[in-house]
């Protein structure tokens, strides 16, 4: 969605820049184990870009490598959905993964379905341990604070013809210093604006690349089983299912070809798709689409 913000009457303060020394520390992608960190000043799209390196250069571009930038001019979401925050207001990064288990075999791609859902977990982790804000997960793969959209997540599948492990490009946008007027829609929200207890970026990219190299790791040794115990605790799917916020809810979802469905999500399947019963007891599997929160009268339940 393309959204003109308005002009301030004021000018704004410089925001800091990521703490690049931090960021490329030997220490920290050791720890993490990630490939290569590339941080740029301004890009369309960090996905794109991931898209199109891994195309061109596969075996330049291995398993968690990184790219953030500072600003990104042409994000995209869900249904195609652009927008553009203001120049390091908020934190963009796409990884590149290339998921294989311990002995170096590919997970089984039915499994890649669960990599924007492992990545909104990672998120929610961070923003509760690190920012201390409610976090909670709206499927398929936004994160919530207090009912309001404060993260996005969009999993994009690479090319598969060149015989290697198909890489994901996993993305990941997190408004983190955005004032109201900046925001790209009314339901949208930014740690700023939510009283986090930090909003320094570099503390919040290292802190969900770390948490998320671990749980990502730990799904890959388990050949990508969502029911597997996940990093030392219960299983990537209890651990969704916990912190979902979109199940039990009435819901309307919009699906591909321009269809609705409207009823009670009750949980998720094995592929992470969201399970919706509509008012007959009908039992639908939603793979693909937006959902939409529904009040208690909004569905016909006054």
């Amino acid at each position: 969605m393309d959204v003109e913000q308005p002009a301030s009457s004021e000018p704004r303060a410089p925001r800091p820049g990521l703490d690049r020394d931090a960021l490329l520390h030997p220490d920290f992608l050791a720890a993490t184990g990630i490939s290569q960190l590339k941080i740029v000043e301004t890009t369309g799209s960090t996905n794109a870009d991931l898209l199109r390196a891994v195309t061109l250069e596969p075996k330049e571009w291995a398993d968690l490598a990184v790219l953030t930038a500072e600003h990104q001019t042409a994000a995209r979401g869900r249904l195609d959905r652009h927008w553009e925050s203001p120049e390091r207001s908020a934190i963009s990064v796409s990884i590149v993964l290339r998921p294989v288990n311990s002995q170096g075999l590919p997970v089984p791609t039915q499994s890649y379905s669960w990599l924007s859902l492992l990545g909104a977990l990672a998120l929610r982790e961070t923003l509760l341990e690190t920012a201390g804000l409610p976090a909670e997960i709206k499927w398929p793969n936004d994160v919530l604070v207090r009912g309001k959209k404060i993260a996005g997540i969009l999993a994009q599948m690479g090319p598969m013809s060149d015989g290697s492990v198909p890489a994901v490009i996993l993305g990941t946008g997190l408004n983190v210093t955005l004032s109201e007027d900046e925001l790209p829609v009314p339901t949208a929200t930014s740690l700023l604006l939510e009283g986090a207890t930090t909003t320094d970026r570099t503390v919040l990219l290292r802190n969900y690349l770390s948490r998320f190299a671990a749980l990502y790791r730990s799904f890959c040794n388990a050949d990508g089983d969502p029911t597997a115990g996940l990093a030392g605790g219960p299983s990537l799917h209890k651990r969704v299912e916990a912190v979902m916020v979109t199940l039990g809810r009435e819901v309307k979802a919009h699906l591909p070809g321009d269809h609705e469905l409207v009823g009670h999500a009750s949980r998720l399947d094995e592929y992470g798709s969201l399970l919706v019963v509509d008012h007959g007891g009908r039992e639908h599997v939603v793979t693909a689409g937006d959902v939409v929160h529904l009040r208690a009268t909004e569905s016909g339940y006054a």
